[in-house]
């Protein structure tokens, strides 16, 4: 076998998870400062499903063939000129970043400073469902700051990043409510959630007053944004697809008035945001919510599939046999 070459899943055109399958492509070198990673597994985000399905066709274009996978937890294999932090061997998890997609592949190269090694411990496979709660503690520590004893609306509790919240909200001493569909309720309240409510038997005005909103569906944030009490903070990390401008314009608009605005921000993790997550790990906060772990590349549709069907708990976790 050409070890040039490596498996990797690809897309020819945009469509639904039908579109994707593992192909042939190079293998990669590492540049001066990356990484050049054995992957051992990946989760499904539901960035690069919208991605996938076309829905960003204006901002990425038509030239084929794309990749999918955003996250990744493997082996190093090599490490490129400059790089001290990392030899051959080490375990290590990290998020390919704004540079786009391809970690779904049994190869990958990363820049060193956006992956960091792995807890002691920790199966590498389970992980894979965690580098995505760095969003998590951003959201919650550096863009709401929540504080010991203030009440944390959670919206998508069950999702990936919605998990890793209700558990990091528990550990950082708020009072968490979390919404969630039904069948997800009792996975949530697993979590530490306070209290969990069905998301389709409630009006968003009977939940009371929150001190932080952090919602990862991104629909109706004008509601959700009227349940903060005064000094209240909203934290939005996804927009509503079915109204981009529409959506990506009132949370521009929001932030302007101070006040009660939302915060948006796209998750793009560096190293000390790893290390702070391997410290949540040890110190026992923080543990890998794994909804399916699907056994090779081959099954990247079947995982993309299952994340679109919805309820999902936790993540999706594609093994790199």
């Amino acid at each position: 076998m050409d070890d040039r070459m490596m498996q990797a899943v690809l897309y020819d055109r945009y469509g639904g998870p039908d579109v994707l399958y593992v192909g042939r492509v190079p293998r990669p070198e590492p540049a001066p400062g990356e990484v050049l990673v054995k992957v051992r597994a990946f989760s499904v985000n539901g960035g690069e499903v919208t991605a996938r399905s076309g829905r960003l066709r204006l901002l990425l274009g038509r030239r084929f063939p794309k990749r999918v996978g955003l996250d990744l937890t493997g082996e190093v294999v090599a490490a490129g000129a400059g790089v001290t932090g990392f030899t051959a061997g080490d375990l290590v998890w990290g998020v390919l970043g704004r540079t786009g997609f391809g970690s779904a592949a049994e190869y990958v190269t990363v820049s060193a400073d956006r992956v960091g090694r792995l807890p002691d411990g920790l199966d590498p496979v389970e992980a894979a469902a965690l580098p995505v709660a760095t969003t998590a503690v951003t959201a919650l520590r550096h863009k709401a700051g929540l504080r010991p004893g203030e009440r944390l609306l959670v919206r998508g509790a069950a999702g990936g990043v919605g998990s890793a919240a209700v558990q990091l909200g528990r550990a950082y001493g708020a009072e968490v409510t979390a919404l969630a569909r039904a069948a997800n309720l009792d996975f949530v309240r697993g979590l530490g959630a306070h209290e969990a409510v069905d998301h389709r038997g409630v009006r968003p005005a009977e939940l009371g007053r929150f001190d932080v909103v952090l919602d990862t569906v991104g629909t109706d944030l004008r509601t959700f944004r009227h349940l903060l009490a005064p000094g209240g903070r909203m934290v939005a990390i996804a927009f509503d697809l079915g109204r981009p401008l529409a959506s990506l314009g009132y949370i521009a608009g929001s932030a302007v008035h101070g006040r009660g605005r939302v915060r948006f921000f796209s998750g793009d993790p560096r190293q000390a945001d790893f290390d702070a997550l391997a410290r949540h790990v040890a110190e026992g906060a923080l543990r890998p919510a794994v909804d399916t772990v699907f056994s090779s590349l081959e099954e990247t549709a079947a995982a993309h599939r299952a994340l679109e069907a919805g309820g999902v708990r936790g993540k999706y976790v594609v093994r790199v046999a």
